[in-house]
This record gives structure tokens, C-alpha cells and sequence, in this order.
């Protein structure tokens, strides 16, 4: 959760090196603010955060307004509904499309989020899933319930996910889902991703 400007810049630094950002560098990072909307989303989304976090001073109060009605903006236009704190550090969302998130949901360092993606509760019930770090979730996968899905596993495109995989490097796919492969490496090191907390 970003509570300082510590945690905002440690989380967009991680949230770069997992889109293949070079942030360090001063024209990459500007020239991407303005040719990448799905960086822009994540900025925004990461400003909401700790300006939503830090409500009690007044000025946040006033500056979380205006961001959260460019993010909610924005977000209208790319198809992505992302609730403010349900995603940690090193979030991916490699292309345009719709991605619903339900506000309940948990989402765990550097993981990667692609188009037609839907996270959400049960049945009316609140509990929705709680996925683990470095998690790669395929094209129209359909996450659901009251579910924890283990570290490093890739989840496979229009798999349909109802209950819990605690394994971990494992590569989940299907409908119902199952596990398809064990000992799978997970999506940072098959893209060669060095991403250090």
C-alpha cells in the first residue's frame, strides 16, 4: 500500500521495470507518459493510491479528486476497471481491453494482466480472489470466488478459475480450470525481467 512518497516512487520504479520501462532514463520516461496510455493509467492509478491513502491532510483530500477523475477518465477509455490499493508493485497491463477487477480482490507483486481479464466475487458473496506474486493471467481468464492462486503461476487464456491452486510454478488452464504443467518458470524470467524489490 503506498502511505509515502517513498512507496509511490518504489512502486512506480517496480511498476516500469515490469512494463519494459527504462524510468531512469529522463526522455524514455517522458516520451512514454505521453505515447503509452496504459503507463499513463498506472500513474494515475499510483496517485490515487497515495493521495487516497494520506485523505486526512487536506490537500491530498483535494489532489485525489482530480486524480481519481482522470484515472476513472481513463480508464473509460482503455476498458479498465482497477480499483485503487488491489494491486501491489510491478503491475503489467501489456495491452488495451477490458480488465474488471472486483475491490475485494488482492493483487500480489509484478503481475501481469491481459485484455478480457475478469477478477471478481461470487454469486453476490464479497470474498474475491487472492493471487500471489510474479502470477501471469492470460487473455479472457475469468478469476472468481473466494480463491488464492500460488506464486510465479501462470494462468492460461479463457481459463476459467473457481477454486484455489496453492502450487506454486505451475501452469493453470481450462474450464473448469486444472493444472496443466509443474515447474514452470514464471512470466519475468521468460521475458528476461530482472525486477528487484
Amino acid at each position: 500500500m503506498i502511505k509515502t512518497k517513498d512507496d509511490y516512487l518504489e512502486y512506480i520504479n517496480q511498476d516500469a521495470s515490469s512494463m519494459g520501462i527504462n524510468y531512469h532514463a529522463v526522455k524514455n520516461r517522458v516520451m512514454t507518459r505521453f505515447s503509452n496510455p496504459r503507463w499513463k493509467f498506472i500513474l494515475l492509478l499510483r496517485k490515487c493510491e497515495y493521495h487516497c491513502n494520506n485523505k486526512d491532510k487536506l490537500f491530498s483530500k483535494i489532489l485525489f479528486s482530480y486524480y481519481y477523475y482522470k484515472y476513472k477518465t481513463l480508464g473509460l477509455k482503455l476498458g479498465f476497471t482497477i480499483p485503487v490499493n488491489v494491486c501491489s508493485k510491478g503491475l503489467s497491463l501489456p495491452h488495451y481491453g477490458t480488465i474488471i477487477i472486483s475491490k475485494n480482490a488482492k493483487i500480489g507483486e509484478n503481475c501481469r494482466i491481459h485484455a478480457c481479464v475478469n477478477i471478481g466475487a461470487n454469486a453476490g458473496s464479497p470474498e474475491a480472489p487472492q493471487i500471489g506474486k510474479n502470477v501471469y493471467i492470460g487473455p479472457g481468464a475469468k478469476l472468481f470466488g473466494n480463491i488464492y492462486i500460488g506464486n510465479h503461476c501462470t494462468i492460461g487464456a479463457n481459463a476459467v478459475v473457481n477454486k484455489s491452486f496453492n502450487q506454486e510454478h505451475c501452469v493453470i488452464g481450462g474450464i473448469p480450470a486444472k493444472i496443466l504443467k509443474e515447474g514452470k518458470s514464471d512470466w519475468l524470467q521468460d521475458n528476461n525481467l530482472n525486477i528487484t524489490p
